[in-house]
């Protein structure tokens, strides 16, 4: 909305204001109220570009090295009492970025010769008999321990189970006491 007003402050001269916000479709009176509003404008403009220097000072100090909460907190200590997000959306305006800490690599790499291991079941699970489609374990979701009963009641295979949705081999039920 600004622009719209500023164009209209640039071309009052040339036509007359209710004209322009007659054309533009914008009320004279917020015209008017922004073009009062300017003097206190310019004053906060001027008080976030020596905020913004201050910013800057302390990013240099301490060698380009302190983000928003530090910079945050030294201003405090200085007793300046400043809103951490405006401190923030200064810095990201002006390109000052404190340092972090590298992103962790991972050890473990993959080999970008191997083959993937061949689906050899086409990601079909469905079985129509028991015992007929085995399928390995993921290492995100290991099973439980090898031996133990399922809540279906088939036995856990450590490396394989079936993929059928019944169970293919029971266990006799447990006694309630013990």
């Amino acid at each position: 909305m600004s622009e719209v007003y500023a164009f209209i402050e640039a071309e009052k001269t040339t036509h007359g204001v209710a004209f322009l916000c007659r054309l533009l479709k914008v009320a004279r009176s917020s015209f008017y109220a922004w073009l009062a509003a300017g003097k206190n404008r310019a004053l906060r403009q001027a008080a976030e570009e020596a905020l913004a220097h201050e910013i800057t000072v302390i990013h240099l100090a301490s060698r380009k090295t302190y983000g928003v909460p530090r910079i945050h907190a030294e201003l405090r200590r200085l007793g300046r009492y400043v809103n951490r997000k405006r401190i923030a959306r200064l810095m990201r305006d002006r390109g000052i970025q404190g340092a972090h800490r590298r992103k962790r690599r991972s050890l473990t790499r993959p080999d970008k010769k191997a083959r993937p291991a061949p689906d050899l079941i086409g990601r079909d699970f469905h079985a129509s008999v028991p015992g007929t489609r085995l399928v390995g374990t993921s290492p995100s979701c290991p099973p439980p321990r090898a031996g133990s009963i399922s809540p279906a009641g088939s036995t856990w295979l450590p490396a394989r189970w079936s993929a059928t949705p019944w169970p293919t081999t029971t266990a006799p039920p447990r006694s309630s006491t013990r």
